[in-house]
């Protein structure tokens, strides 16, 4: 995984040396399935049953690159699957940070708990929901991303997201923008699209 972390680094993927940090950090192999044990180093999504993934590294660096989470950042984490994502945010925001990790699937919040408890981190809160409409008990957020796509970005969480806030979304059916919303005021944002990316489906409530 290291040689992957200097290949994301070279590539210019990886640049903030907070996140580079928590990538040495959190460890990726802490966060798969048995079967999947000495695959952490692969560049590429890894199934973790249910029809999801734990992100392809590369996807990962790249989010939190645009994301730009602070110490002391309140984020809603969407879809928070395997919690390898989840753990990196938690570790950059600090521990007078706090993660909100919503995930749709029953077992995947399990698993990612689980996950989780290896790092003893204070500061995330998991809970079981349609992520795409926030979480509006504990808005406004600092930061939000969502590691699933949705067909268009939803106003609920533009609505949650603080002012000079940032959201993070992959927006699209078969392959997806990477969508980044920085909100200006409350009624203005500026959307910047960075294309070619593949998620699996944003799972909502009907």
């Amino acid at each position: 995984m290291e040689e992957l972390i200097q290949q994301l680094i070279k590539q210019g993927y990886l640049k903030t040396p907070e996140i580079i940090d928590a990538f040495y950090k959190v460890k990726r192999r802490d966060f798969l399935p048995a079967h999947l044990m000495g695959e952490e180093s692969i560049n590429a999504p890894l199934p973790l049953g249910h029809g999801q993934t734990i992100s392809q590294p590369l996807t990962v660096a790249f989010m939190l690159e645009l994301l730009e989470p602070k110490q002391n950042n309140k984020i809603l984490d969407v879809g928070s699957g395997s919690g390898w994502q989840t753990a990196l945010l938690a570790e950059l925001v600090g521990e007078q940070g706090k993660i909100f990790a919503v995930e749709r699937i029953p077992a995947l919040k399990k698993f990612g708990e689980e996950n989780i408890k290896k790092y003893h981190f204070a500061n995330i809160q998991f809970l079981e929901g349609d992520g795409s409409k926030g979480l509006p008990q504990f808005a406004p957020f600092d930061r939000i991303v969502v590691a699933a796509a949705s067909n268009d970005i939803p106003q609920a969480l533009v609505d949650q997201l603080k002012v000079g806030g940032r959201l993070v979304i992959p927006v699209g059916k078969n392959r997806q923008d990477l969508v980044l919303i920085k909100k200006i005021n409350k009624q203005e944002v500026i959307e910047t699209r960075y294309p070619g990316f593949a998620f699996v489906p944003l799972i909502t409530e009907s």
